[in-house]
């Protein structure tokens, strides 16, 4: 909780995988900098010596940090530490580069520009008044802050806070864009574009994280296979545009019978299929959902015919129910029973519910 309202981030674990790989190249190019400098300004030996020691201790921590899997999960927090000991080791240098006024004190926006991004703004603000501290510390090691000196320290941080508000503004804006378009493509790619109810895809997400709740909470839950025993007639006879509108039918048909909260569908549906459709009861055994089936058989069954150019088909289904856990104990042997059941429901003459017996 504490460290939630430090990084105030919504990065996923994707993006934070891709952060840390930049960051990691900011990490090596700071050193290279550092390294440039070294070897282009030719300090004296003292600050040579001390750049060297305070180098080669930061890249012994970027390789046992990041490359020896010290540690291993990309979290908000391993990129914070990496952020806290850039400041330290860019402080070290300056220290011995000329303080405040060197030459590597850009050096700063690295570490404000990886935090905007990642950390969000509190983590920022908080690694923008360590830094200013720095400033203070290396302009002024005595302590004593005239007001010449606070006027050149706001004038030297004033374009790091422009820096670290734009980044910030800019990250937050981006990341609302993307996850508006990711949450639309995602949505696209886990519903039936015909029915609009959940695709295979969508269909065993939701499914694997029932299945993870009554595993864990020791909760029944039943799996219905639906499958339409006039599809291919209506096809045939009346055309794929009636087709359609059976398809849509066993739909609204279905998802009358299904329990709803105010907020979300309790109960799963999906097209599984051409013409085969997946339910799943969360919380309820075989037993419970042969009344559902009943239901939703006697809804289409006493449906208005599919009608085209003066024909018409009436609509049935097929139905078969498994239960977790009375017929197995993983999800794909429970869809597959359920299955098995639909199919025996069509061998004994169609238009009925079948419960699975083994």
């Amino acid at each position: 909780m504490q460290s939630q309202l430090i990084f105030d981030s919504t990065l996923t674990a994707e993006e934070l995988r891709g952060f840390a790989r930049t960051v990691a190249e900011i990490e090596w190019l700071l050193l290279m900098l550092v390294l440039l400098y070294q070897v282009v300004l030719t300090p004296d030996e003292e600050t040579g010596a001390a750049l060297a020691m305070s180098m080669f201790f930061y890249a012994a921590f970027v390789l046992s940090f990041r490359y020896a899997n010290f540690y291993r999960t990309e979290t908000p927090t391993k990129i914070a530490i990496e952020t806290w000991v850039m400041i330290i080791f860019i402080t070290w240098v300056l220290s011995y580069t000329g303080g405040a006024d060197s030459l590597l004190s850009g050096l700063y926006l690295l570490v404000i520009i990886v935090s905007a991004l990642t950390l969000g703004k509190v983590a920022t603000l908080l690694q923008m008044c360590m830094i200013t501290l720095c400033y203070i510390w290396l302009g002024q090691p005595d302590g004593l802050i005239s007001l010449p000196f606070g006027t050149k320290v706001l004038a030297q941080i004033a374009p790091m806070l422009l820096v670290a508000y734009i980044t910030t503004m800019l990250s937050a804006d981006i990341r609302m864009a993307f996850g508006r378009t990711y949450s639309h493509m995602k949505r696209l790619s886990e519903t039936d574009d015909l029915t609009g109810v959940l695709n295979s895809r969508g269909f065993m997400q939701a499914a694997g994280q029932t299945f993870q709740q009554a595993e864990r909470y020791a909760l029944p839950f039943s799996v219905i296979m639906i499958d339409s025993d006039s599809l291919k007639s209506v096809n045939d006879t009346l055309g794929h545009e009636a087709g359609d509108r059976l398809l849509k039918l066993t739909v609204q048909c279905i998802q009358q019978e299904l329990r709803r909260s105010p907020v979300r569908q309790l109960d799963l549906i999906a097209r599984y299929g051409g013409d085969e459709f997946l339910l799943l009861l969360p919380e309820t055994p075989s037993s419970g959902a042969v009344g559902v089936a009943e239901r939703i058989r006697k809804a289409i069954e006493s449906s208005h015919p599919i009608t085209s150019h003066g024909q018409s088909v009436a609509a049935t289904v097929s139905i078969g129910i498994a239960g977790y856990p009375e017929h197995g104990t993983d999800l794909e042997t429970i869809m597959e029973k359920a299955d098995q059941a639909m199919y025996a429901s069509k061998a004994g003459g169609k238009n009925r519910v079948t419960v699975s017996s083994a």
